[in-house]
């Protein structure tokens, strides 16, 4: 269930929600999580608009996007970490409908540590998500086949 920040100077992108959707999308895919309301409703992105004096780089430059990806504790294996910086950093560019800013994104892969993943107003440990998504899916599991 990421958590993905996006920074970027006002005016990089204009369909900010779309931005959100695509980026969300793409990461909880490569995460490969069940396709369940646990994780479709906790798995979201949030788009911050800076004015062009927040944000330079030594030189002063200030054309950049940073991209902070917070995962649960071992949620990306390496093909999965490499999967997402490049996914992103492709959605993110695309975006801005600019292709050189593939080489001016920052995307920074965070993970919470075991226990520190709050939901619901409880702060939860790996085990405990494994399970609350498996209790959702037989639930699902259980509505469908009662209804079909």
């Amino acid at each position: 269930m990421p958590m993905i920040d996006v920074y970027a100077t006002a005016g990089t992108f204009t369909d900010k929600r779309g931005l959100a959707v695509d980026l969300a999308t793409a990461v909880m895919t490569i995460e490969q999580v069940p396709d369940i309301p646990m994780f479709r409703q906790n798995t979201a992105a949030f788009i911050h608009d800076l004015p062009t004096s927040a944000l330079s780089n030594v030189d002063g430059e200030s054309n950049y996007v940073r991209i902070q990806v917070l995962t649960n504790s071992g949620a990306l294996d390496r093909s999965k970490q490499l999967a997402v910086v490049e996914r992103l950093t492709n959605i993110a560019a695309d975006a801005a409908d600019d292709p050189s800013l593939a080489s001016r994104t920052w995307v920074l892969l965070t993970e919470a540590p075991d226990g520190g993943w709050g939901l619901h107003g409880h702060a939860h440990t790996n085990a405990e998500l494994v399970t609350a998504a498996r209790a959702q899916i037989a639930t699902l599991q259980a509505g469908t086949s009662a209804d079909g």
